[in-house]
């Protein structure tokens, strides 16, 4: 049966990705480890693919989106899970999100024939199963398992005043924490929440970010989430927008890459007053 396979190098996509007969349909899937819809969509793949025959004229191909930055970009990846559908190096069809009928019937659409009697049964969707209680990370990570369920690994209250007294200090813990967010989100009046630094971006997401900014000359502010780890998953609460870079305008989130891009499309005048070539106001 046919497997998703990973690709962990820009060197690999170019010799098994480009490299696949122009009969081939190849299925790039492209997904970060943080974002929980992925999580989702790599089941289904998985179980999509078994379904069609080693050796059949169709390739699946797991790519991080983030790790290969100059391949994202080729395919114009703005968000994940985004699936492409390719054959000869074209491409067909593009699928953004974590429906899975979408995903099964585009898939099944351009597979044609010459693969078996493919299945079309897809896994049931995957539930998630919150704690009791609120959990305190001590690793400070979203750890999840393969179900889903959050990883409750050194989370064991023995008595409930102990219960209670982690309850207290989680809530004030995370208030200090938002405190901390609301003056971080207006410490310049653009500030741009990235992965690296705008010189060194980390992911290919917030390279475009970093670049659209600097065509339009916008002055921002910004803050490398991969320094603060705290910040890192926070933000994501107290934005309620789970996914980086974040651009906050005046202390309110405007959003990720695509809403940006977006926001220059529909407006030309979006974000000049913060433009280096803005008017000075006038000396009383």
């Amino acid at each position: 049966m046919a497997i998703v396979k990973e690709i962990v190098e820009e060197a690999a996509f170019r010799l098994d990705v480009c490299s696949q007969p122009t009969s081939t349909l190849a299925v790039l899937y492209f997904h970060a480890p943080w974002a929980p819809p992925c999580k989702q969509v790599s089941v289904v793949l998985s179980t999509l693919a078994s379904t069609y025959p080693a050796g059949s004229n169709i390739a699946f191909f797991s790519l991080n989106a983030e790790e290969l930055p100059e391949v994202s970009e080729e395919f114009d990846v703005t968000a994940v899970p985004f699936i492409v559908l390719q054959k000869g190096g074209v491409t067909l069809e593009t699928v953004s999100g974590s429906d899975a009928t979408k995903i099964r019937a585009a898939v099944e659409k351009y597979a044609g024939a010459g693969n078996g009697d493919a299945k079309t049964s897809l896994p049931p969707a995957q539930t998630v199963t919150k704690p009791a209680h609120p959990v305190h990370d001590t690793a400070g990570s979203d750890a999840t398992t393969t179900n889903g369920t959050k990883n409750l690994a050194g989370y064991a209250p023995s008595a409930q005043d102990s219960k209670v007294t982690t309850e207290s200090e989680d809530k004030q813990t995370k208030e200090e924490l938002f405190k901390r967010l609301r003056e971080l989100v207006k410490a310049a009046p653009v500030m741009l929440f990235m992965k690296g630094t705008p010189s060194s971006p980390q992911c290919g997401f917030s390279r475009q970010t970093v670049s659209m900014l600097r065509e339009k000359g916008v002055r921002y502010g910004f803050f490398n989430i991969l320094a603060d780890d705290d910040v890192r998953q926070g933000l994501k609460e107290f934005a309620d927008w789970p996914t980086f870079p974040q651009l906050w305008v005046g202390g309110e989130l405007v959003g990720g890459l695509d809403i940006v891009k977006e926001e220059f499309e529909n407006d030309p005048d979006f974000l000049n007053d913060y433009s280096v070539n803005a008017p000075k106001p006038q000396a009383a």
